[in-house]
């Protein structure tokens, strides 16, 4: 977005752009992909429920809700969009579907054309697709992994060659951990996701990273076969999060970590809720904030994404985020599905 001939400084978008150009000047890009889980959800008696009550990748349900899957990977792909993955996800009616990595600018685009998608199909089909973070108490919540590799030219740096992190990928990752509660401002920014932010439920409820640990904030996976790593990915991003605002500001946390080298403290090797407070104060892994006033209070006291963001956006964005979070604090679970459900 533009005025007068200048990039409007509340531009999202703009926002990922100018941390695309600092990751340029250090001689780095980023390749990314979102990783959306959403409810398809239907109307009866009672309201809106499941559209159906099937366990984790239970192929029932892909017999269940073929036509409207493969009617979005159908649009998907006509838009540009490449479909690698699909299976029913651990919520009853949730859903995963998983979309090619691109770069960090046509990953953030990709992914408004996904939600887009994916609700109108659902509409065609007679249902609701919602990717609210915590729809019901009892089920899964709705997360939207963000995964990301480093690359120098066509060179996938990831990794050092020796089935390690590369020195960039770790100070990357370091400045991403350490910045991370106030990036949960734009990554996690509603009330309802502090929900889904429990210890124990693969969300990332600690900040740590790990290898192949799904109760780390930053998990670094491993292929089966080389090359390995080649890619991290965040856990604390779900449906709620601006994509542009969510991919500029890690970029902005890990290129801080750049530029500082800032080291990389041990991975977790087990489930940090199984340790005790003192274990995991002597390991860094604190507790992420359990509410979005924590997480804006981070922000309001982070001066490198401030920075990043300018101070119009910054000032703007806080502001706003206070506001929602003075008007639901007290909230119910109820009176949040009621208000958010649609809107994600």
């Amino acid at each position: 977005m533009v005025s007068q001939g200048q990039a409007w400084p509340w531009c999202a978008r703009q926002f990922l752009r100018r941390m695309i150009h600092q990751a340029g000047e250090m001689g780095l890009t980023l390749q990314a992909a979102f990783e959306p889980e959403f409810y398809l959800l239907k109307r009866d008696s009672g309201g809106l429920a499941p559209a159906d009550r099937t366990p984790f990748a239970a192929t029932l349900a892909m017999d269940l809700h073929w036509e409207l899957i493969n009617d979005i990977a159908a649009a998907l792909s006509s838009q540009g969009l490449i479909v690698e993955q699909y299976y029913p996800e651990s919520g009853p009616g949730q859903q995963e579907i998983s979309v090619r990595y691109t770069d960090a600018l046509a990953a953030a685009d990709q992914h408004i054309v996904y939600r887009e998608t994916v609700k109108a199909i659902a509409r065609r089909h007679g249902l609701m697709a919602s990717f609210m973070p915590k729809p019901f108490d009892q089920a899964a919540g709705s997360g939207c992994h963000l995964h990301l590799s480093l690359w120098q030219g066509d060179r996938n740096i990831t990794n050092n060659g020796q089935a390690e992190l590369s020195a960039p990928a770790a100070h990357f990752i370091a400045g991403l951990l350490h910045h991370l509660p106030a990036l949960m401002a734009l990554t996690t920014p509603s009330p309802n996701s502090y929900r889904r932010l429990q210890p124990q439920s693969w969300s990332g409820a600690y900040c740590a990273w790990g290898v192949d640990n799904r109760e780390a904030a930053v998990r670094v996976p491993t292929n089966p076969t080389w090359p390995s790593p080649t890619h991290v990915e965040l856990k604390t991003v779900d449906g709620a999060a601006n994509p542009y605002l969510a991919l500029g500001g890690v970029m902005a946390a890990g290129l801080d970590g750049l530029r500082r080298q800032r080291p990389l403290r041990h991975p977790a090797i087990v489930d940090p809720a199984t340790l005790t407070e003192e274990e995991r104060q002597a390991r860094g892994m604190a507790r992420l904030p359990t509410s979005l006033a924590d997480a804006i209070t981070a922000l309001e006291n982070d001066s490198v994404l401030r920075a990043a963001l300018g101070q119009p956006l910054a000032t703007t964005l806080e502001a706003v985020r206070l506001a929602e979070w003075q008007a639901m604090k007290d909230c119910t679970l109820e009176e949040e599905v009621a208000l958010l459900l649609e809107r994600y």
